[in-house]
């Protein structure tokens, strides 16, 4: 069987080259080749020898996720519904965001195939866990999108954490990729521009905060009580918030960062003036930021926060000193947006009548 060499690390590259008879740079030249240039046939890989190309080619592999289906936003967001195969297992899809903007793109990445969190207000908890993708699957999503929009790229990438999945409950494969991602010798992206959110994996948070190249922290809190939180947010039955929060306080952050708290507002659950102030008091020590995201209609049984009620909510965080804002989800219209991810058919809307 051939040899999987996407999600490999130089050094594990480095051994292959060394394995095969070669010296180890080419090993380096090969992970230049794949993760810096985005040549995925190992043909084009004029870096290598032929030879060396062509035994490549007979006893190795580079599988990047199959798109089945692409679907297109009006607002420019673009949903990719990838077919994940194994041997002996049958197809696994998953989901990646493409969302341009004038000056960047933002890649909203998944890190399992379903997920096991069962928070009340996601879609995606109605899959439950599939698998864990293994780093070559979470790194291809990014390989693959971007060489797709190779043409249209902005200066700026940057990777959000955030599609199906909990992250630090596959912390080796994510990490492993996240490396990768942010090595200056691979895919090159910036810490500053790579965000990693988790519901609350305490252990995870903790070990997060020891490694040496990580991204960015965003913790999805969507409430003010242990309450309240659990009812929408069952992994709060083991990881309360007090013990969220400490490790919050506790996690080292770099000179130029702020910790992030995403709060999704639930009409008429946790959108009240009273949720803003204990809000307020709960993170208000915390070198934070919070960003508000109105929740995303689907077929879970919440409703959509007022514009009053948002504006509201943001302005008392404001008043007491809290740096909020109001993150308005891109791609609702097929379903790409947050909390919208389960792998759903869309039937994109018929196109207008000519006018002509």
């Amino acid at each position: 069987m051939a040899q999987e060499l996407l999600g490999q690390t130089l050094e594990q590259l480095r051994a292959l080259a060394v394995s095969l008879g070669e010296p180890a740079y080419r090993g380096q030249q090969l992970y230049h080749a794949l993760y810096a240039e985005r040549q995925f046939d190992f043909a084009a890989m004029t870096n290598l020898p032929v030879a060396l190309r062509a035994r490549l080619s007979r006893e190795a592999c580079l599988t990047l996720p199959e798109p089945e289906r692409r679907y297109v936003s009006a607002d420019g967001t673009v949903r990719y519904l990838f077919r994940l195969e194994r041997a002996a297992e049958a197809a696994v899809r998953i989901e990646t965001v493409f969302m341009p903007e004038v000056s960047r793109q933002t890649l909203c990445i998944s890190t399992q195939a379903g997920c096991a969190v069962n928070c009340q207000f996601c879609l995606t908890a109605t899959l439950g866990l599939v698998r864990n993708l293994t780093a070559g699957e979470i790194l291809g999503q990014v390989l693959c999108v971007l060489e797709r929009h190779r043409a249209e790229l902005r200066p700026q990438t940057n990777v959000v954490l955030m599609g199906q999945g909990e992250p630090l409950l596959n912390y080796e494969a994510v990490l492993t990729a996240l490396r990768i991602l942010l090595d200056p010798h691979g895919v090159g992206l910036s810490p500053r521009h790579v965000t990693l959110s988790t519901s609350g994996i305490v252990p995870g948070i903790e070990r997060l905060g020891q490694e040496p190249v990580r991204p960015k922290l965003a913790v999805s809190l969507n409430a003010t009580t242990n309450e309240q939180r659990s009812r929408i947010m069952p992994i709060n039955r083991k990881y309360p918030l007090e013990q969220l929060l400490d490790a919050c306080r506790r996690y080292p952050l770099r000179p130029w960062e702020r910790l992030t708290f995403e709060y999704v507002l639930l009409g008429g659950y946790n959108d009240t003036a009273a949720d803003a102030r204990r809000l307020a008091k709960l993170v208000g020590q915390l070198k934070c930021k919070v960003n508000l995201i109105p929740w995303n209609p689907g077929t879970l049984p919440f409703e959509r926060p007022t514009p009053e009620r948002v504006e509201q909510f943001q302005r008392i965080l404001t008043a007491k000193g809290v740096l909020a804002t109001v993150r308005h989800s891109r791609g609702q219209d097929v379903m790409a947006a947050c909390g919208q991810l389960a792998s759903l058919e869309v039937i994109p809307p018929p196109a207008p009548a000519s006018t002509r």
